[in-house]
């Protein structure tokens, strides 16, 4: 038997012990069967995609469990028109046998609480388990698992679970989820179905992904044929300008020091000059004063005069 014989036969054994049990579980996290059927196929198509990591795995069950149940609980389904179904099973009456009841009692509860309640008391996983494989602490799926056991013993009270410990909730729920009858077209496709779409989907993957690089590729030489490979800058009409020859630097600088010496000289014989006619008035005063003064000296010695 050949490796790849040896791989397809360990496949279909994990298949064939946990592909129903797992259609089941997504069935009850979503209330819809085809969504369950599609997750299931998803999950185990990854599986067999990453066989070499998923064979290595300590539990290659627990990894395809985990991939199923993220695929379910995608945000995004919620806009698929198989809503409807999830919507229809959330109505139903609470009042008739319990059994009938459950499933809709299952989908009210927040999808954290559904997978935590199913992973610790229908699978069996314990505290630590559940914990990791929710990515969250063990104190926090603890008051997850709490919160669910308390809202179903509020929507069903014939289930009995009111006043009984926290490890006999667990009991009662796993007898009566695991004696749920299967839901309707919610049998999973065969192994080899499943191992056959995989390989479908990633040689399609594998020839999207070579033909956008080569679509790629083509664009860029489309698109260096087309440019130019150099710059033609375009003419534009230039005014005529006078030609002046431009001064060396040291002679623009003797240039500009000597215009500021000159300037600077003018300033000084402005000033001079108005010096100058500073001190002509002052004289002026001077001699009018004492033309005054002498007058008055002299009529001061002929008082005959006056």
């Amino acid at each position: 038997m050949t490796q790849r014989e040896q791989a397809a036969t360990a496949f279909d054994h994990l298949h064939t012990r946990h592909a129903a049990a797992l259609t089941q579980q997504a069935y009850l996290l979503t209330g819809r069967p085809w969504l369950a059927r599609r997750a299931v196929e998803r999950g185990f198509r990854l599986a067999w995609q990453r066989w070499p990591e998923v064979a290595v795995d300590p539990d290659p069950a627990g990894w395809v469990r985990a991939a199923v149940y993220e695929y379910a609980l995608t945000p995004w389904h919620q806009l698929c028109p198989g809503l409807r179904t999830a919507r229809g099973l959330r109505k139903a009456s609470a009042a008739g046998p319990s059994d009938r009841a459950l499933p809709p009692a299952l989908l009210s509860l927040p999808s954290l609480y559904r997978r935590v309640l199913l992973l610790h008391d229908v699978v069996g996983l314990g505290p630590d388990e559940t914990a990791a494989e929710i990515e969250a602490s063990v104190p926090a799926m603890a008051a997850r698992l709490a919160h669910a056991r308390e809202r179903l013993a509020e929507l069903l009270p014939g289930l009995g679970l009111d006043g009984q410990s926290p490890v006999r909730q667990g009991e009662i729920l796993r007898a009566r989820i695991t004696a749920l009858p299967a839901g309707a077209r919610t049998t999973p496709p065969a192994a080899e179905d499943v191992r056959s779409g995989s390989e479908r989907s990633a040689r399609r993957t594998t020839r999207a992904v070579f033909g956008g690089t080569g679509l790629f590729a083509l664009v860029t030489l489309v698109m260096m044929a087309l440019t130019p490979d150099h710059y033609t800058p375009t003419e534009q009409p230039r005014a005529a300008a006078p030609h002046t020859r431009t001064a060396p630097a040291r002679h623009r600088d003797t240039d500009a020091r000597d215009q500021r010496n000159t300037a600077r000289d003018h300033r000084n014989a402005a000033q001079d000059e108005r010096n100058a006619a500073h001190d002509e008035r002052n004289a002026a005063r001077e001699q009018g004063n004492a033309a005054v003064r002498k007058k008055i000296r002299q009529a001061r010695l002929a008082p005959e005069l006056r």
